[in-house]
């Protein structure tokens, strides 16, 4: 007889009273005019087609030019019907953390963390996020927070050591004023403000000058620390440490006092074994934690993205626990929202326009892709499809690997009852550096069916991908305030090179067996798998930017027409299909909550990544098919530089560090910029305006697309 779920035990509990712990309502009228806009749009692309076509097979059109721009358009239409699901049933969830159960029945939660470089992530940040995750509104008795040190650095090791004593007195003083901002550095910056006003009092305001002073200390400590030794070591054996087990103190600590179990871990790493990034350090950390506290549940958090609500593992809880839900999720997903890309988008919550519409419209659809951090994700989902539960403890040593202590782990999320876990012994932490070496996924299907998947750099995405294939489901939820928030890069460099990391591992995802067109499809519902197909191929669009920075500047140049007169009747197609996309986009950009300045800040990013990062990642994905390049995990640095930092805030393009990306795109500016006054020198002298207006006008639209691009280009004259 099958074992009883642990879920299936929450929902008996639950049905007895049904409580409403979410809603689920479909966007309108946003649905209703999304679908009316795309019968009109495919009527004007299929029209637009057609007069390409048909003008090519009859011969009566310059054959290199008319065809290469023909392809782009395929190109466009193709992704335009690709994204097409995202706006079909777009759905917004709310929460209803009060009809939980109480806190003893609640199920536990540990915290993965993940860092890699204290040079690049600077450890006072990370600290930070470990904090912030130790502070938040949950039992300290069921939370755990494990951090990946995947550089091996003393300085880490040491400031979370110190990250600890700090938190003897935050999370006392977290609880008893209720802070939301539990970050410390939040809470004492300008973030904080208005928040401590809200608290301010003789009391709370002498409490809180002994705090910040205790946080200063803290990280003058751990800023030292990284000056005299903060290298990454890439040869060492696996470390795994409990900085404070809670069970040792049970019963001897009041409420606000408790903190939750704190565990580092440094996996083996050895030039000889292949390390597998991040998924191998995720891997580990689910090996780890399985032997240690062993929750159902997890929340995955890059190292820069801190907690900003604390009480967000019950908002997901809202989720995982909903007896209409819970035997079917996998993951509870979180937008990424960044805190200092705009001020006023934090404080009304909202990230950018285009993601959230895509997330709230694949939610509807089946379930939302995972973004890698800020995702609470039922570990069972990572071992099993969701149909066949059992089907890996049928032979569990071959699946898992040889640890008894790690194969009981995972044989007790499938029972009724999962036990909190006790003291934490010698032999415990012995098991645990054994499960973190580089020894023993060898000879397993972990990474394989087993965990994080191996077979992409982009291991969350990809993950989440597979548990749909696997049947599971997941929903998004964005909540009026923000419950993580994270530091977006500002250097144009590493915003290339991160978006290129993405899209190479996307597009090899789109070709390889994996694909969503194939794959996906037969195993996930049409809409989406078309969803999935999107991500994958919309890196494709760099082909047709190209291909559309190319052609119409030369042909307008040299007087050769692309486009229908403005007095022909095929004219107003063209117009249709622009008016039309720009339309949708100012409507999802302003419906989201942005305005026109958004959108036309989303249409200089969008030409700038199309032609660069974009570009990139498909001629990287070339290249490893043709074996000239192998897979490499970049980095993306979390350090900021002042000068970039001034920059920024001003709205100026840096591309200092950036020339290798920034080749093609000034390539394509400077070519339309001259192309664009010799074409307008022949358009006066030939007379031919009717012809080539649509062309004028394609130029100097992309002219002025392109003018920050040109100031951040071209060095100001006397520097």
């Amino acid at each position: 007889m099958a074992a009883v779920s642990l879920h299936s035990s929450y929902n008996l509990r639950l049905s007895e009273v049904a409580p409403i712990l979410n809603t689920c309502t479909v966007q309108q009228p946003r649905a209703a005019l999304s679908r009316l806009h795309m019968l009109l749009h495919f009527v004007a692309v299929s029209a637009l087609l057609y007069y390409r076509i048909s003008n090519l097979v009859n011969g009566s059109v310059p054959l290199l030019s008319w065809g290469l721009i023909t392809l782009s358009e395929l190109i466009f239409s193709f992704l335009w019907i690709l994204a097409q699901p995202f706006r079909w049933r777009p759905v917004v969830r709310t929460v209803a953390p009060e009809n939980l159960p109480t806190d003893e029945k609640l199920p536990g939660v540990d915290v993965f963390v993940c860092t890699a470089d204290p040079k690049k992530e600077p450890v006072v940040e990370v600290m930070n996020t470990v904090l912030s995750a130790m502070a938040m509104d949950y039992p300290p008795e069921k939370l755990a927070v494990y951090l990946s040190d995947d550089g091996g650095a003393a300085v880490t090791l040491y400031a979370m050591k110190e990250a600890c004593v700090f938190a003897e007195s935050w999370l006392p003083f977290c609880r008893k004023y209720g802070i939301k901002t539990r970050c410390p550095e939040a809470f004492f910056s300008s973030f904080g403000e208005a928040e401590r006003d809200v608290l301010e009092s003789d009391e709370f305001k002498e409490e809180e000058d002994k705090i910040e002073s205790k946080y200063e200390v803290f990280k003058r400590n751990v800023e030292k620390a990284a000056e005299i030794e903060d290298s990454v070591n890439d040869d060492r054996p696996p470390h795994v440490e409990v900085i404070y087990d809670n069970k040792k103190n049970a019963g001897t600590m009041d409420d606000r006092s408790k903190l939750p179990l704190l565990v580092y871990v440094s996996r083996e790493k050895r030039p000889s074994h292949p390390h597998r990034f991040k998924a191998g350090a995720l891997n580990v950390l689910l090996r780890v934690s399985g032997v240690m506290s062993n929750a159902p549940y997890a929340l995955v958090l890059d190292c820069d993205m801190y907690c900003n609500d604390p009480t967000s593992a019950k908002q997901a809880m809202c989720f995982h626990l909903d007896p209409q839900l819970s035997d079917s999720l996998s993951l509870a997903q979180f937008p990424q929202i960044f805190y200092n890309v705009s001020k006023n988008d934090i404080y009304d919550g909202q990230a950018r326009s285009s993601f959230k519409t895509k997330y709230q419209g694949m939610d509807g659809q089946g379930g939302t892709v995972c973004a890698g951090t800020g995702y609470y994700i039922r570990k069972k989902a990572l071992f099993c499809s969701r149909y066949q539960e059992d089907e890996y403890l049928q032979e569990p040593e071959k699946n898992f690997g040889s640890s008894k202590k790690l194969i009981n782990s995972v044989q007790a999320l499938n029972i009724n009852y999962v036990k909190e876990h006790e003291m934490i012994s010698d032999s415990i932490v012995v098991e645990a550096n054994k499960l973190a070496s580089c020894a023993y996924e060898h000879g397993t299907k972990w990474g394989k069916e087993i965990g994080y998947s191996y077979d992409c750099l982009l291991e969350s995405t990809f993950t989440g991908y597979l548990m749909h294939c696997k049947g599971w489901k997941s929903v998004y939820l964005y909540p009026d305030r923000p419950c993580f928030l994270g530091c977006a890069t500002i250097d144009m460099k590493d915003a290339l090179v991160q978006l290129m990391k993405w899209a190479s591992g996307l597009v090899q995802v789109g070709f390889s067996r994996f694909s969503p067109l194939t794959y996906g499809l037969s195993r996930m519902p049409l809409l989406q798998s078309l969803c999935y197909g999107y991500f994958a191929f919309s890196h494709l669009i760099s082909v047709a930017c190209v291909l559309y920075g190319i052609v119409p500047p030369l042909c307008f140049f040299y007087g050769i027409p692309l486009y229908p007169k403005v007095t022909s009747p095929w004219f107003a197609t063209f117009a249709a299909v622009y008016a039309s996309s720009v339309l949708q986009h100012l409507y999802e950009v302003v419906s989201s909550g942005g305005s026109m300045r958004t959108m036309w800040n989303e249409q200089r990013i969008w030409l700038i990544k199309g032609v660069t990062a974009c570009l990139f990642g498909c001629l990287d994905v070339l290249m490893k098919y043709a074996g000239m390049a192998k897979a490499n995990f970049r980095l993306t640095n979390k350090a900021v530089d002042q000068e970039k930092l001034e920059k920024y805030e001003k709205g100026k393009f840096d591309f200092q560090g950036a020339k290798m990306f920034m080749i093609p795109l000034t390539m394509l500016v400077l070519l339309n910029l001259g192309c664009f006054i010799g074409g307008v020198k022949g358009l006066i002298a030939g007379g031919n305006a009717a012809e080539m207006f649509g062309q004028g006008l394609l130029s100097l639209y992309v002219l002025v697309l392109s003018l920050p691009i040109l100031e951040g280009l071209v060095p100001k004259i006397g520097k």
